[in-house]
């Protein structure tokens, strides 16, 4: 049996004035979607448990099987396995967002989407300027970044607890006060410190000067959220006795991968944006295929078009995850003989909002001894007609490989 998991992130979203009160999802011609849905069960899922920030942290764990209330840490741990960073019991990682600040407001959280060329230079002046034996800057993707602390190297940061730290993602909060949504607990203000100081270094930056007399959005300041200590997660293989790869441009959902064993594959031209080489990910996840049983296909270009509340460029994403990815993955699988595939969104991002929620997010499975519903459709308002029951979606992998719900 060849079983495949495709995840639009963000994909999910809620009826739009715009659209005559309907999401993008129905709107998007995805011809291959909905053939999916009329083949097999839908129904709508949980993929955020109660308690935990929406994020594609928390739902690409729960859509990998893994119950984020045992196995989540946070956010940049998972981050750092994706980047070969290996951390310490006395250590522990933090997102690091290069964000665009005017004034006292929060203009753009990814910097309008910087070049990782640019970004590297910015993160080592960062690393040369700001760090010490026990504080480490990494260089990223684009806005993507990671601050590594050492407790036992920096032992001001003794202060800092990281479980107990709050620190809001910089895409909730685009547009609005900075001051009253920095970092807050115990120890913050030695993370607000370094955000401060980030600034005043950054502005001045060459780079920064480029940028803005090109009109484009500076890189003047990080953003520091998303902490942890490494998590300790059962490795896939272990949990569902099956093999198999993931594709993603993500450093959180390739983080994921490596933890759990996974084989992550490097594949040329993907960049977790518009601009991101769909063909490219059906090619190399069909290759895997061949070899293996199991392949797991993330896209992340949904979810941005959802934070810039771009309308336009996520019914347009819809439709080439749809016709680019979702299309030729399923017309491999059903020449292969036995198979299932699930299409899903680990969140939702509604365009109105441009933050993630916590509702529950559509799910379908089709293939092999999967009786169809009455579903003849993708989308939100039509999951809930399914027949697939799963409330909590970390159980839906076991029902996907297994055929049932315990």
């Amino acid at each position: 049996m060849k079983y495949a998991v495709l995840v639009g992130d963000g994909m999910a979203d809620f009826p739009n004035p715009d659209l005559d009160n309907k999401t993008p999802l129905e709107v998007a011609k995805t011809p291959h979607l909905d053939a999916i849905a009329k083949m097999g069960i839908s129904g709508l899922t949980r993929t955020i448990p109660q308690g935990l920030a929406p994020g594609s942290d928390v739902g690409i764990l729960s859509v990998l099987g893994y119950n984020p209330a045992e196995h989540y840490t946070g956010r940049a741990p998972l981050e750092a396995a994706s980047m070969g960073i290996v951390l310490a019991d006395n250590e522990y990682a933090l997102r690091c967002n290069l964000i665009t600040a005017e004034a006292d407001t929060l203009i753009d959280y990814s910097a309008g989407h910087i070049s990782s060329k640019e970004a590297k230079v910015l993160i080592e002046e960062l690393d040369r300027k700001l760090a010490d034996s026990g504080i480490r800057f990494h260089a990223g993707v684009s806005y993507r970044h990671l601050l590594v602390v050492n407790k036992t190297k920096a032992p001001a940061y003794e202060a800092l607890d990281i479980s107990q730290l709050r620190a809001r993602p910089p895409h909730d909060i685009t547009g609005g006060s900075i001051s009253s949504n920095l970092p807050t607990g115990p120890g913050a203000e030695l993370i607000v410190s370094l955000m401060e100081r980030s600034r005043a270094l950054l502005s001045a930056h060459d780079i920064n000067t480029v940028r803005i007399d090109l009109g484009e959005n500076p890189a003047n300041m990080i953003w520091l959220w998303g902490g942890g200590k490494r998590p300790h997660l059962p490795k896939f293989s272990e949990m569902h006795h099956i093999q198999g790869g993931l594709i993603s441009a993500v450093d959180l959902v390739k983080g994921i991968g490596r933890l759990i064993n996974l084989d992550v594959l490097d594949v040329p031209g993907i960049t977790g944006y518009y601009d991101t080489d769909y063909d490219a990910k059906a090619s190399y996840a069909i290759e895997k295929l061949r070899k293996a049983d199991f392949i797991f296909v993330h896209l992340e270009s949904i979810d941005e078009a959802g934070h810039n509340k771009d309308l336009r460029q996520k019914i347009v994403a819809i439709e080439k995850f749809d016709r680019c990815i979702v299309g030729p993955i399923h017309e491999y699988l059903k020449k292969q003989g036995e198979y299932r595939i699930m299409v899903m969104s680990d969140h939702a991002t509604p365009v109105s909002l441009g933050r993630h929620t916590e509702d529950p997010v559509p799910a379908c499975i089709c293939g092999s001894r999967i009786h169809a519903d009455a579903v003849e459709v993708y989308s939100e308002t039509a999951a809930k007609e399914g027949s697939l029951v799963v409330e909590q979606a970390n159980k839906l992998m076991d029902f996907l490989l297994v055929g049932t719900q315990s």
